[in-house]
């Protein structure tokens, strides 16, 4: 069974609080990247309908800083899937309350694998694109794929020799 991206899109709010920044006022990264996975993980339980972990996160790019007062929206769907895992696209938006500037301040793209009852990976529903950028995005998926699978077992040699 097919499922549309769409399907699995997963939409956050937060507003941005001082402790949720560093001593500049933006954003800490690593806070950013919490909410980002929340909503990454949602998304491809969503779609898979079964448990999800985080196998990878790649291509994560800060392009402008997150401040003090702004909201920020993170949003999540499943752009890819093969065979246990899930390709999910995400982006952050922050925005001014004040003044509506909207500003695009992360992408990422994060790897789940889907497990069963007992905790191993099992076979998810294909995805399907729908709009222009899913498309795209759907498009260019199997080249991030085969980068993966190459960083892992790069690493998985690395690891070997010690």
């Amino acid at each position: 069974m097919e499922k549309p991206a769409s399907a699995s899109r997963t939409v956050m709010t937060q507003i941005i609080f001082p402790l949720d920044t560093n001593h500049h006022d933006t954003m800490f990264g690593g806070k950013l990247m919490e909410y980002m996975d929340k909503a990454a993980a949602i998304a491809a339980m969503r779609h898979a309908r079964m448990q999800v972990v985080t196998a990878s996160t790649d291509s994560l790019d800060f392009v402008a800083p997150i401040k003090v007062g702004e909201v920020i929206e993170v949003e999540a769907y499943v752009s890819w899937t093969h065979n246990s895992s899930m390709e999910v696209y995400v982006t952050v938006q922050s925005e001014n309350l004040y003044t509506a500037e909207r500003t695009t301040t992360v992408t990422a793209f994060f790897t789940f694998v889907a497990l069963n009852e007992r905790g191993k990976p099992t076979m998810v529903p294909k995805v399907y694109p729908e709009s222009e950028q899913e498309i795209h995005i759907y498009a260019t998926a199997p080249e991030r794929h085969e980068l993966r699978m190459k960083r892992k077992r790069d690493r998985q040699h690395e690891a070997a020799k010690t």
